[in-house]
């Protein structure tokens, strides 16, 4: 038995034909019962849906200032969101430390060293904004003593 007389169409083609001319009722629904899975598979294969690229979008620019605002009026700009920004970080610490006084009288009502517990939260926030103070230190690539060297010639009048 030669390789291509066992994968040859033509004998699979006549037994089917032999088969489907035989008188059964059933002949005509099994035939679209088998192809109705090709048929689904071929559909869905074919049915691909493409889109074109959505246009690019119109880009507006929105000024919010005036293009004609002199140094002035914007120093008094900066000044004005930088009190505001002082009230508001103000305000946060005023919150914040009238929730360390509820706690406190909470701790001291349970019966806690409400002292000890403070002094422990103190040094807890004093380490992280000396880390906080030390990243940003490095951030700007200088180191305390830069900093305040560069502010002291800024203040005299010179360019570090």
């Amino acid at each position: 038995m030669s390789f291509a007389s066992r994968f040859n169409p033509k004998t699979g083609v006549l037994d089917f034909w032999h088969e489907f001319r035989k008188p059964n009722p059933l002949r005509i629904p099994i035939l679209i019962a088998s192809t109705m899975p090709l048929v689904l598979m071929y559909f869905w294969v074919t049915s691909e849906t493409a889109y074109k690229a959505p246009e690019s979008p119109q880009i507006t620019y929105i000024t919010t200032y005036d293009p004609d605002r002199s140094d002035a009026d914007i120093i008094a700009s900066n000044e004005e969101n930088q009190e505001v920004k002082d009230l508001r970080k103000a305000r946060e610490e005023e919150i914040a430390q009238r929730k360390r006084d509820l706690y406190k009288a909470l701790g001291a009502a349970a019966g806690m060293d409400v002292d000890e517990i403070e002094a422990e939260a103190d040094a807890r926030r004093a380490a992280e904004e000396a880390a906080e103070a030390e990243r940003r230190a490095e951030l700007f690539g200088r180191d305390g003593q830069d900093a305040a060297s560069s502010e002291d010639a800024t203040v005299e009048g010179t360019n570090p």
